[in-house]
């Protein structure tokens, strides 16, 4: 049947990926490409946006091939991305002027010291919802323009365009026709003021951004465009676009509030839906918006911690341990606990609750008896600590028990992984039959715009379970736990300064 299947592009931090989803959201094709990593000095990450453009376009074609589907098959396409991370390019041209600063890059801690510095975390704050921290997009942007020859002059001339991943795949897919973004990464880039939902002019001002160079801000669930000549046989709709974080809560039918998931990607980003107003943190969590959908906007609380999966890849990359990360729970395996090692991989800083650019990396409790086994142990144990320390302060902000969290992500498949976290946690973790909720939910939100799908009454009944993990420890032995990681953290914090 025509215009049945919904093509959902996920561009990752380290991966891109592209999953057809039929009519009933299961998935038909997917294929996936790595792309390079780039470290030019301690602290900065990079990607070459030429790279994650082309990767993504193959990948689209593989899936859809994979699929066993045509262009002609495509109801519409839905896109979700690694959110907060900085790109521009030539609006005359269609280059990128410079690689696109990752989220995880620490380049402008320094400017963000100077801001709190003078005062200002609590006006912007309450105007973005958000802390400041060189994590968000703004201070990324100011960079390249006072550093990257020619971007300021190109921004007063108008030639310049200023976006998130998701803005610079719509252009390349439309021929250049289209500049947007969504409601949900607007929110994370620290210009953008989530009460009254459009770019604000005293941000936009603090950071020198001129708001002619940045994309007109749209619903989650729309039609933005058409694809352009050269991309497909015919034009598709592009019609969804949710940051990756909000996708995936959108994917987990985390539709009420007090509704949390988990992503297990390379960080770990943990979601509370608020419902339709937005909730200010007092716990170094951060306000978001969810999704527009139907004109109403809902919101959440989220808590970012930035190495999570990446810290298996470490592993992997760094010291050899293992040669695949799949391979990573059954070294693990091989000892019974942690042997009291504790691992923070504060690689690039702490995220949530923390929200310290200064600490390090750390393993701490090292003795003779120590194996690879441990570290490896130690290194998932680190994903789940961070995240019951999210989950305390979401706690505490939403002011209700949290009675579950839906997890989702690479990661999610280890079952020792999943087992210690409800360990830790003391609730429920469940893990859906589709993990990749990401795609799906960029997917979801696209379909209901092109009409695949009528309602969300009518996807909510696609989510199924595919397992529980229920706490096994004992309570003494829950609170040792956190006790001994609460000891590490400190010890990383402020490394430095």
């Amino acid at each position: 049947m025509p215009n049945t299947y919904i093509l959902a592009i996920d561009q990752g931090t380290t991966s891109s990926r592209a999953i057809v989803f039929d009519p009933s959201g299961q998935p038909a094709g997917v294929a996936q490409r790595e792309f390079r990593q780039i470290f030019p000095r301690p602290g900065w990450v990079e990607h070459d946006p030429g790279e994650i453009w082309s990767s993504q376009l193959k990948v689209v074609h593989e899936a859809m091939s994979n699929a066993g589907i045509r262009p002609s098959d495509l109801a519409g396409i839905g896109i979700t991305n690694q959110r907060e991370t900085a790109v521009a390019w030539d609006r005359q041209t269609g280059e990128p002027i410079c690689n696109a600063i990752v989220w995880q890059d620490r380049r402008t801690a320094g400017i963000c010291g100077e801001l709190k510095d003078q005062g200002l975390e609590r006006m912007i704050r309450k105007k973005t919802g958000l802390v400041i921290d060189a994590y968000f997009s703004a201070t990324k942007w100011q960079w390249i323009l006072e550093n990257v020859p020619e971007a300021g002059e190109k921004a007063k001339s108008g030639r310049l365009a200023l976006g998130t991943v998701d803005s610079w795949l719509i252009w390349k897919l439309t021929g250049g026709k289209v500049h947007v973004t969504d409601v949900s990464n607007a929110s994370r880039t620290m210009l953008f003021d989530i009460h009254t939902l459009s770019w604000d002019p005293e941000l936009l001002d603090l950071f020198g951004i001129p708001e002619k160079a940045l994309p007109e801000v749209r619903s989650s669930s729309e039609i933005f465009g058409n694809t352009g000549s050269g991309i497909f046989s015919g034009p598709v709709p592009v019609a969804g676009i949710a940051g990756d974080q909000q996708a995936a809560t959108f994917g987990q039918m985390c539709l009420t509030p007090g509704s949390v998931k988990n992503t297990y990607g390379t960080g770990c980003f943990i979601l509370c839906n608020t419902g339709v107003a937005p909730v200010e943190s007092r716990n170094n969590l951060v306000t978001t918006v969810a999704w527009q959908l139907d004109g109403i906007t809902t919101y959440a609380l989220e808590g970012s911690i930035f190495i999570g999966g990446a810290v298996i890849q470490w592993l992997r990359d760094g010291l050899g341990l293992i040669k695949d990360s799949s391979e990573v729970e059954q070294l693990a395996l091989t000892v019974k606990d942690n042997g009291g090692v504790y691992f923070v991989p504060a690689f690039t800083g702490l995220g949530a609750p923390y929200w310290d650019p200064y600490a390090r990396g750390m393993i701490a409790g090292l003795t003779r008896g120590v194996t690879a086994g441990h570290i490896a142990r130690a290194a998932l144990e680190s994903i789940a600590f961070q995240v019951n320390d999210v989950i305390q302060a979401m706690e505490n902000d939403a002011g209700l028990k949290i009675r579950e969290l839906k997890v989702d992500g690479g990661a999610a498949v280890n079952d020792l992984l999943m087992q210690f976290q409800s360990d830790l946690i003391g609730i429920p973790v469940i893990r859906p039959r589709i993990i990749e909720t990401t795609s799906l939910g960029a997917a979801y939100l696209a379909g209901l715009a092109v009409g695949t799908w009528n309602s969300v009454d009518e996807i909510r009944d696609y989510w199924t379970v595919d397992r529980e993990f229920h706490q096994q420890v004992s309570a003494e032995d829950q609170k040792a736990l956190k006790k001994g990681w609460k000891k590490a953290v400190e010890r990383s914090m402020n490394w430095e300064t």
